[in-house]
């Protein structure tokens, strides 16, 4: 993936925020860090966000990366089948897992455009997001809210695990659901994810959320101007859901040929870009052109 976005944590500003996505920063494709200085390791658990997925063209790339793993000594499971897809479940080095989902028999929400200039072959490269795995004890009654108020639909179910769907679906529009109401609950820390984003069209799309957490009774953030997007926050149960919109988009501020080599700071925060650049730790993030 690329880094197309570093800058800083909009409400912690001694906080680096990194955007890693596809070629371009398309919408719905990136991943994103919170860099919070000494803070304590997570704790896996439930009632918590547990594995995000990257998107891969086919079951040779996963192949591919399961070589590259062994290769670079990243911990993985080796590749599986879920619900029908072949996956290569895998663990960083903060302790976070993902797993690589092959687009090999999947319809759906369109991947992004492949990073050209990545380290590995373009018809490898990681260029979108995959199912986002959710666990939580209150199985049934958050799978009726992703049902009744997100629009989700379940499209298959085995034992305590159901596969959810919205809008084209496909592995870029789906949401696994975990029952655990036996385990510890999670907590939050490096190696754990902090909330999951839901991509939509405009500032239109995003005022009818607005309305419609209003409406429901949902406690909600309103919506946020973050620059490159906009975006409106609400608590469900303990998973912090993002409802974000498409643009204006991270090339707004950088262009193309070096999107995230530099500190982007939105115009609200540029005065204060020397105080901020004095604050945070500095780390190189320019590449080799040419």
């Amino acid at each position: 993936m690329r880094l197309v976005k570093k800058t800083v944590n909009q409400d912690d500003i001694y906080t680096y925020h990194t955007f890693f996505a596809d070629d371009v920063g398309s919408a719905g494709t990136d991943m994103t860090f919170f860099d919070f200085p000494n803070i304590t390791k997570g704790q896996a658990g439930t009632n918590s966000i547990t594995r995000p997925s990257f998107r891969v063209p086919n079951d040779d790339a996963l192949t591919y990366y399961e070589q590259r793993f062994d290769e670079f000594g990243v911990k993985h499971e080796g590749i599986q089948e879920l619900f029908g897809k072949k996956v290569l479940p895998f663990e960083e080095v903060d302790g976070q897992v993902y797993q690589l989902i092959s687009d090999e028999l999947n319809e759906g929400v369109a991947p992004g455009v492949p990073w050209k200039n990545g380290p590995v072959p373009v018809d490898k490269a990681i260029y979108g997001l995959g199912p986002i795995e959710i666990k939580v004890s209150y199985f049934d009654d958050f799978k009726n809210i992703l049902e009744t108020v997100y629009g989700m639909t379940t499209i298959a179910h085995e034992d305590n695990v159901a596969l959810l769907e919205v809008g084209e679906g496909g592995n870029g529009g789906q949401v696994i659901l975990i029952k655990d109401d036996k385990g510890p609950a999670a907590r939050q820390g490096y190696g754990e994810v902090h909330h999951v984003s839901f991509r939509v069209k405009d500032h239109d799309a995003i005022e009818a959320w607005a309305t419609k957490y209003k409406e429901v009774g949902i406690n909600n953030s309103g919506i946020v101007n973050r620059f490159y997007f906009e975006a409106l926050y609400a608590r469900v149960g303990h998973i912090l859901i993002e409802i974000s919109t498409d643009g204006p988009g991270f090339m707004e501020d950088e262009p193309y040929e070096t999107l995230g080599e530099g500190l982007s700071l939105p115009p609200f925060l540029e005065n204060k870009r020397e105080y901020i650049e004095s604050e945070v730790r500095p780390f190189n993030t320019k590449r080799q052109h040419g």
